[in-house]
């Protein structure tokens, strides 16, 4: 039996060390909370999402009563995207939550079916999309998603 290592890249850094145009999209995010409808979770997430063009799309989660009718913050932006600018390739992915004691001081990460999306796209574009992770403590930084769904199922594994 052979043993595989697999081997992922995360930058930590503070928000101040990030570009100009990163410390920007993570502010985005974070506002993007407040566009949030967690009155079950009381959980607000915001994403904001960087175009080829240079101009940002936002998202917020969605929560229903009947809990699977919700949508995540990462697809609701996605999704506006790609409804409205699919000609638009996403370079850049950033995500921030808050409870009702504020911003989480830890990052929080894409849940898997929003990982699948953003591998999605990722293939759609044919480049990776670099994905932020707020937290009040730091931010987690990675290339492409792939570092954050390893062994991915995309078109090629069904041929």
């Amino acid at each position: 039996m052979e043993k595989i290592q697999l081997k992922i890249n995360i930058q930590y850094s503070a928000l101040e060390e990030l570009p100009a145009d990163e410390q920007d999209l993570v502010k985005n995010a974070i506002k993007a909370t407040d566009n949030s409808n967690a009155k079950y979770s009381h959980f607000r997430v915001g994403a904001a999402l960087l175009l080829g063009d240079g101009s940002v799309v936002i998202g917020a989660n969605q929560e229903n009563a009947v809990f699977p009718l919700g949508l995540c913050a990462e697809r609701t932006a996605i999704f506006a995207t790609q409804a409205q600018r699919p000609d638009q390739p996403i370079l850049k992915l950033a995500i921030a939550a808050r409870n009702e004691e504020g911003l989480m001081h830890n990052p929080v990460t894409p849940c898997g079916s929003c990982r699948q999306v953003i591998l999605e796209m990722e293939e759609r574009y044919h480049q990776p999309i670099r994905i932020l992770l707020y937290g009040l403590n730091g931010v987690y930084a990675v290339d492409t998603v792939r570092d954050l769904l390893p062994l991915s199922f995309v078109d090629e594994s069904m041929r």
